[in-house]
């Protein structure tokens, strides 16, 4: 019997590729809200970042967001997704 694949995804601020259960979604939703996909399911376009702030920051600077959903980013919303990074429970 085969072993079961494991879905691997890239980090955008690493550049890391993990297994896509240790990273979290970014979207843009269809309405074009850009937020964090804890659970991965929400509907829209999504891009992956590992579960520290770190990532999260140099993703921001090398405007790898932007570029992955072809739109601008407000400071308003890298800062909520920094937030709801800070307080998501780390036994995931």
């Amino acid at each position: 019997m085969k072993p079961k694949k494991i879905p691997m995804r890239m980090c955008l601020g690493c550049g890391e590729m993990k297994p896509k259960m240790e990273l979290i979604r970014v979207i843009r939703s269809p309405g074009g809200e850009i937020g964090l996909d804890f659970k991965g399911k929400a509907a829209g376009r999504g891009a992956y970042i590992c579960r520290s702030t770190e990532c999260l920051e140099k993703a921001r600077k090398a405007r790898r967001f932007e570029k992955s959903f072809s739109c601008k980013i407000e400071d308003s919303v890298y800062e909520v997704m920094t937030d709801e990074l800070g307080k998501e429970p780390q036994d995931v």
